[in-house]
């Protein structure tokens, strides 16, 4: 009876916790009986630390029930095998998919859409890992048994596959390290406020594509294949009286043709 009892203290106390960790990191919050009836990523947690309690303890059909009705209840889909450390917060939570052998550090945030899935069939460890303190963007999938590091974050729509280092960033598909976290640098959703330190995949992209023409047409120029007027952006090759259109194969073969 005893043990029961303070197995019941320790899980109050827990949940106590999420509570007031949601006013450290939710300016809308402005209660707690608001946070209580109306996050559902708090009812969520609440009923994890039970079904986790329960699947523990060999429960584990009541387990999976009552992890079924909080995915009814709450949009969050939280295996009650998952384990979860103290002042876990899920900002939002629609949609967050948290996988049986995940294992989630301290002071550890979620925004809604997050998937902590896995890429194999096999049983044993095939979730990922969130140590203490890493915050994911909305949207984010983390996928395997890897490990988040310390203090890291994940960028919104980010698609991680590979361990990131303690403290780093990591944004894009599929994720990349972008940078070393510095206080007040980065928004909750793992974005660079400055903008300038992210870089932009597409664009550099589409810029070396750009040099590439125009060394390309350079050569052409200099061994005096074609002649070409960049600021109208035509050619005196072309019989046609519009513009090269440089989206269309058939134009350009004509134009180098």
């Amino acid at each position: 009876m005893e043990k029961s009892e303070a197995k019941k203290i320790n899980v109050i106390a827990l949940v106590k916790e999420d509570i007031n960790s949601v006013f450290e990191r939710d300016p809308a919050a402005r209660n707690k009986f608001e946070v209580l009836t109306t996050y559902p990523g708090v009812h969520a947690i609440i009923l994890h630390r039970i079904s986790h309690r329960l699947w523990n303890g060999g429960w584990r059909y009541t387990a999976r029930l009552i992890s079924f009705a909080t995915r009814v209840w709450s949009n969050i889909d939280i295996h009650p095998g998952a384990t979860i450390g103290r002042r876990f917060f899920i900002d939002h939570g629609a949609g967050v998919v948290i996988g049986e052998t995940a294992e989630i550090g301290d002071d550890v945030t979620l925004y809604h859409g997050v998937t902590l899935g896995g890429t194999s069939w096999n049983k044993g460890k095939r979730h990922p890992t969130l140590q203490s303190g890493v915050m994911v963007g909305a949207g984010a999938k983390i996928l395997g048994p890897i490990v988040i590091g310390t203090h890291a974050r994940v960028g919104a729509n980010s698609v991680v596959v590979k361990d990131v280092p303690n403290g780093q960033t990591v944004v894009g598909i599929p994720g990349k390290v972008v940078q070393v976290r510095e206080a007040g640098v980065l928004n909750p959703y793992g974005i660079d406020l400055n903008h300038h330190l992210i870089p932009d995949p597409v664009g550099k992209a589409i810029s070396c594509l750009i040099d590439r023409m125009n060394d390309l047409e350079d050569q052409l120029l200099a061994q005096g294949k074609v002649s070409i007027n960049r600021e109208e952006n035509e050619c005196d090759t072309c019989e046609a009286e519009t513009l090269c259109d440089p989206t269309d194969s058939a134009s350009l073969s004509k134009k180098y043709a």
